[in-house]
């Protein structure tokens, strides 16, 4: 959306996102957790590793488009949309791993699981390089101004303190 001009700002995370074209300051950086149904095995675990999630045979890695548009190969579904892989989630035919604050829209049927050795995300508020205007400036300021909080949070919450 915000490439198309639908939207005058996002919410984005670096590597994971094309940043070419945009603006952009880094708000914070967290670490991964894999989202899994909860009734799978896997749920009950303090925390995982990306060995331990990599080759699940029940439970594939979910397989996003890349910046290219192509998906990697492997043996999990094609994801195009949040909708679609929280359902897929939910159904156990597919598992996540994404920053651990995007953990706030799974569901009662989910579970997070800290993947210790997952590389960290930096989650980045962007724009387009063109764009000047006062109101953007405004939310660029008001985000970066409390950039620290979802940091404090996120740490306490994935470590349980």
């Amino acid at each position: 959306m915000l490439r198309d001009g639908r939207a005058d700002v996002a919410l984005m995370h670096r590597p994971v996102d094309d940043l070419a074209g945009f603006d952009a300051e880094e708000l914070f950086i967290e670490g991964q957790v894999a989202i899994v149904p909860a009734k799978h095995p896997l749920a009950r675990r303090a925390h995982v590793t990306m060995a331990d999630i990599s080759d699940v045979p029940d439970l594939p890695l979910a397989r996003w488009p890349r910046l290219d548009g192509t998906y990697p190969d492997g043996p999990g579904p094609e994801v195009h949309t949040q909708s679609q892989i929280a359902q897929l989630i939910a159904l156990g035919k597919a598992l996540l791993v994404i920053p651990a604050s995007s953990r706030a829209w799974q569901w009662p049927e989910h579970v997070a699981i800290p993947v210790v050795d997952a590389p960290e995300v930096t989650t980045v508020i962007a724009w387009p390089a063109h764009s000047h205007s006062r109101d953007l400036a405004a939310v660029v300021r008001t985000a970066t101004s409390i950039a620290d909080l979802p940091t404090r949070v996120l740490a306490s919450a994935v470590n349980g303190r």
